[in-house]
């Protein structure tokens, strides 16, 4: 969670979140946000390539857009997240995570990446 969209907190974020996945990033695909200002530190600390969708081009972002529809399930468009527990926010990214997903053959995320993780530790 970030207060604010500017370019050093969302970059400090994206760190912070991705750093105990970083060896299984290999890239980032950013929409052209000007948050993403700072991508070259993303990728000095990640060691994975940012690269950037062209404008108009959700589908390059497709993990990205369906992550999105998931999520306007419990939250609408309209939503204010400031009024959002970093509780409720959790919950829900459990809730997904733990979601079977056909294009996973129906296993959730939460277990491949768990079995992921234990194939880069090896």
């Amino acid at each position: 969670r970030v207060d604010d969209k500017s370019a050093k907190s969302v970059t400090a974020a994206t760190i912070a979140l991705l750093q105990p996945y970083k060896g299984a990033i290999f890239t980032i695909t950013a929409d052209n946000g000007k948050e993403f200002a700072y991508h070259e530190v993303m990728t000095e600390y990640l060691n994975c390539g940012v690269y950037f969708a062209d404008p108009y081009c959700s589908w390059q972002r497709g993990l990205n857009e369906n992550t999105n529809g998931l999520l306007r399930q419990y939250w609408p468009k309209s939503t204010d997240f400031k009024k959002v527990s970093q509780s409720e926010v959790e919950d829900v990214i459990v809730k997904l995570n733990d979601r079977p997903r056909k294009k996973l053959n129906y296993k959730t995320p939460a277990k491949l990446m768990a079995e992921h993780m234990v194939v880069i530790a090896a």
